[in-house]
């Protein structure tokens, strides 16, 4: 499972020299593998064996970063996916998230912050422990990189971000893990910001949960740009810092939906 890494690889050639460049033992690493003896370890809530399994994977070689988004995410991907179709109970569920939770924070603690780009970044989730954990994978490695990060996580108030945005002026407003819930408020948080012009130079990026569950959907409501996972979000909110979404962007979604009418 190498093609998280080609895309890094990709990304640093693309973005100039502030990404993280591969060294030869991150290559010899099979990541598929340990994230499937990670998710046994997981799904008992094993805290022992998936310690041990992480510490083993460090010593030969993984960095923190990839640690994150080669074996970390899919791990929590799959536990997702498994739960959302009924093949996970909540017992295993929960025993899974809060022991990736555990791991994370501990990778956390690996990385080396790299020097500031000047971007601050505001950050908020879905309401769900799983929808945190998915947004802390993503707001540690941006931090990594040198962004400025304040995450509040989930169950937040739009008028609260709203409000919040106009104060702090930040750079970026990531959504990252939201859940369908969130929709409604995301489409009607991000029209209010064009339409007051709150934050002129405010970059609205999505990413993640419901995002990756609904094609076209995060360009529809708007954002300026959107990513499907940590590593791809890094990369592009390094090489992408002036995208924004061009105005046509909202009538897709209209669009598609006369055109199934017409069918």
């Amino acid at each position: 499972m190498h093609g998280g890494m080609e895309r890094l690889a990709v990304g640093h050639a693309r973005a100039g020299s502030h990404l993280h460049i591969l060294s030869e033992s991150e290559y010899t690493v099979n990541t598929q593998l340990v994230t499937e003896r990670l998710m046994v370890a997981l799904v008992s809530g094993d805290r022992e064996e998936a310690q041990s399994i992480i510490l083993s994977t460090v010593d030969e070689g993984l960095s923190p970063q990839l640690l994150i988004a080669e074996v970390l995410w899919p791990a929590y991907e799959t536990v997702e996916k498994l739960f959302r179709s009924d093949q996970m109970t909540t017992l295993a569920h929960h025993l899974a998230t809060r022991l990736l939770r555990v791991l994370q924070d501990q990778a956390a603690i690996r990385l080396e912050r790299q020097a500031s780009i000047g971007r601050s970044v505001f950050a908020v989730c879905g309401p769900t422990d799983a929808d945190e954990l998915a947004a802390q994978m993503a707001v540690d490695l941006l931090e990594h990189h040198g962004f400025d990060i304040r995450y509040a996580g989930g169950g937040i108030a739009t008028d609260e971000i709203l409000a919040h945005v106009q104060h702090s002026q930040p750079d970026v407003l990531l959504l990252f893990a939201s859940a369908p819930q969130d929709l409604p408020g995301i489409r009607g948080l991000i029209d209010t910001l064009n339409e007051i012009g709150a934050v002129r130079k405010l970059q609205v990026v999505v990413g993640g949960g419901v995002f990756n569950r609904a094609d076209g959907l995060a360009e529809e409501i708007g954002a300026d740009l959107w990513a499907t996972d940590p590593l791809e979000l890094v990369e592009d909110m390094v090489a992408e810092p002036e995208r924004r979404a061009t105005p046509d962007q909202h009538t897709v979604g209209r669009k598609r939906a006369l055109g199934m009418k017409a069918a």
